[in-house]
């Protein structure tokens, strides 16, 4: 067999039956591949019981040929010193935390999953670690059980794991729990028991079957005399001396219908004024373009350009871009009476208008950067207003005649 090379594994194809392929550089390494398809770096040995067993190192894709050949080697020295590897791996399993289990999935989860965004990463680990850890943290992986997940949502739901607490200089982390955050946590936790499932660190998934809280829609849509109400609290906010960057921030949210980050963290080289869009190589949905409007155009315009730093709006201090919008939301929020209101509702209002105003869903869609038509159908009964305008005046036309009212007769000229 020929030495286990990047080349050679790429070649490799499914077998009828499980298989080793034995590498000819270092003895006792192999790949093992199944029926499946699926393939991984084993290292085989005898222990002090004289056992044979089979060591998996990892699986083809996550490793390389290179890397998994140096573990073998360490794995194959610790043995020589009297160690046992899967004998300890499995006891290592037996005892393993959920708490371990999050910084392992922390740690190893991405390479694992390449295509998931670092965002996406960063939601899961603050669900783990502030929603996971606390209430089942110290729980043994192996004894956790559905009831256990089902209750773990329930707390959540209760709020016991609320907290409030300062992260850093001027930052703090607000957790509130409830239905949706525990449904969000929850789908986490299965995904985590699933990855351990896969590794084998347990036999099942007990997040399988679990019943999720039931979704409760929240679409809040501006009307013209809130948004009114908002566009003084803006001018008052001005007047005050309220952080021109939030309030700039704010304004393209209203104005375009982008989500909150993709504004925050915009870069001056993403934004195309001659074509009026912005070009964002990234986003919660990949790359996108963001068509902007007369108005948003000249609020950027009118942005002053900082050196030695890439962000339309940079941070007062440190490299990062402008992160204050939050207080100075709740702030504007209150003095335009729209209490109930969140920044994310900028969106929905956004999207209602153009609705209103007799844009098509498959259009709005695109502005918004739906991947999906689904997400867009959510506005589709706000299109019934103009609709029922129309209902309105030909109904109210038709109760003319049926009372005997004259209908004006307009006279066609020839073509």
């Amino acid at each position: 067999m020929p030495k286990l090379t990047k080349r050679f594994v790429d070649t490799l194809k499914a077998t009828k039956r499980d298989v080793v392929l034995w590498d000819d550089d270092l003895p006792r390494f192999g790949i093992r591949i199944k029926p499946t398809g699926a393939m991984a770096y084993v290292v085989q040995y005898r222990n002090s019981a004289s056992r044979t067993r089979k060591f998996a190192l990892g699986r083809v894709g996550v490793l390389t040929p290179d890397e998994a050949r140096q573990k073998a080697r360490r794995a194959l020295a610790a043995v020589a010193d009297g160690a046992d590897p899967s004998a300890d791996r499995h006891a290592q399993r037996a005892d393993m935390t959920i708490s371990d289990l999050v910084e392992r999935y922390l740690d190893e989860g991405p390479a694992s999953k390449p295509a998931k965004k670092a965002s996406s990463w960063a939601s899961d680990a603050s669900n783990l670690r502030r929603h996971v850890v606390p209430l089942i943290g110290r729980r043994q992986l192996a004894s956790l059980t559905s009831d256990d997940i089902q209750k773990f949502q329930r707390d959540v739901t209760h709020g016991k794991t609320r907290a409030n607490e300062k992260t850093c200089a001027r930052g703090r982390a607000i957790v509130k729990g409830g239905p949706a955050a525990a449904t969000r946590a929850t789908l986490v936790l299965s995904a985590m028991l699933q990855w351990a499932t896969d590794r084998k660190f347990r036999a099942d998934n007990p997040g399988k079957g679990v019943k999720l809280n039931k979704p409760t829609k929240r679409e809040r849509f501006l009307s013209a005399a809130e948004l009114a109400r908002l566009g003084e609290a803006f001018g008052k906010a001005e007047r005050q001396g309220f952080n021109r960057d939030s309030l700039a921030i704010l304004r393209l949210l209203v104005l375009t219908g982008a989500r909150r980050n993709e504004i925050a963290s915009l870069r001056w080289d993403h934004v195309d004024f001659e074509r009026g869009a912005l070009r964002l190589p990234d986003s919660k949905t990949g790359a996108k373009i963001v068509p902007l409007g007369a108005p948003a155009l000249s609020v950027l315009s009118g942005l002053p350009r900082h050196k030695g730093t890439p962000w339309v709006f940079p941070a007062a201090s440190g490299k990062g871009h402008h992160v204050g919008m939050p207080r100075i939301w709740r702030k504007l929020r209150a003095m335009a009476r729209l209490q109930d209101v969140r920044m994310h509702d900028l969106r929905h209002g956004f999207a209602s208008i153009a609705v209103a105003d007799g844009s098509s869903l498959y259009l709005i869609g695109r502005v918004l950067g739906h991947t999906q038509a689904e997400t867009t159908q959510r506005y589709a009964h706000l299109q019934l207003d103009p609709v029922r305008a129309v209902a309105d005046r030909t109904s109210r036309k038709i109760a003319g005649a049926l009372v005997g009212k004259k209908a004006k007769v307009i006279p066609l000229r020839r073509a």
